[in-house]
């Protein structure tokens, strides 16, 4: 890549679109250190070798002046400098590949090589058997040695299917890269996204890997409303419950209008 910005001890984090993204909790927060960090595109992967656009379609709109343009789904890589900050942090944002996640993996290598990254961050959410009222549970898991004794981490004991999240972690590890992947487990029955309480709190143990302060914004406040969503929608659920057991429900009803 020429022309690559100058960046300071550069650490990265990543986030993927997808399968590994339950409630859009993992992409919420590189989307929101890139609003508060006002960070800059540096490149992007050519979707051509990695994206099914019938799978994955790209989006036509509007611009400001009216010129109508097309975005195609794929990776792009950032730069932010946090203020106060002694380094500088480098954010992945992309879908899940549909085809040859090898070679895709390979790209972002290079990427990362290219600035001499010291430490990659994958992040992610599943959903979990985890009640909304509850803080939201983040694990992290590592295979380096070294930032396992460090961070207090274990390596993962995970066996079954694996996303982009766990070969690219693998991908990294075997480069010689330290690996750290962060999983907030977003309550199974509010799977629709956004989820800002599962992105709030993945940003909770970010900061404290990262040694840096990391901007809430608005955060606080939205999880405490998706919360209180949650309570209400709970609630409601469980009132037309009682109401069916109740009148015994509408079969029960016609049936006893019968006998009459």
């Amino acid at each position: 890549m020429p022309g690559l910005p100058d960046v300071v001890d550069p650490v990265v984090v990543v986030a993927f679109e997808g399968w590994n993204d339950a409630g859009d909790a993992a992409t919420g927060v590189v989307d929101h250190l890139l609003g508060a960090w006002s960070g800059e595109l540096i490149d992007e992967i050519d979707p051509e070798d990695y994206y099914d656009f019938q799978v994955n379609r790209p989006m036509i709109a509007y611009g400001d002046e009216g010129e109508r343009a097309i975005t195609w789904p794929t990776t792009r890589l950032y730069v932010a400098r946090p203020i106060g900050a002694d380094r500088d942090v480098l954010l992945i944002r992309g879908l899940e590949p549909n085809m040859r996640w090898r070679g895709y993996c390979d790209d972002l290598l290079t990427w990362i090589d290219s600035f001499g990254a010291t430490m990659v961050l994958t992040l992610g959410a599943l959903l979990a058997d985890a009640p909304h009222t509850r803080p939201v549970p983040v694990t992290g898991h590592t295979s380096d040695a070294t930032v396992s004794v460090a961070l207090d981490l274990d390596p993962s004991r995970y066996e079954g299917p694996t996303g982009i999240n766990g070969v690219f972690a693998d991908a990294v590890s075997r480069s010689g890269v330290p690996c750290v992947s962060l999983w907030a487990a977003v309550p199974h029955y509010v799977a629709q996204p956004p989820c800002p309480k599962a992105t709030l709190a993945l940003l909770g143990r970010l900061e404290e890997v990262l040694e840096i302060s990391l901007p809430l914004g608005d955060l606080v406040e939205e999880a405490r409303a998706w919360e209180r969503g949650v309570d209400e929608l709970s609630r409601g659920r469980r009132d037309r419950r009682v109401r069916r057991g109740a009148g015994g429900g509408p079969r029960h009803q016609r049936a006893a209008r019968g006998k009459r």
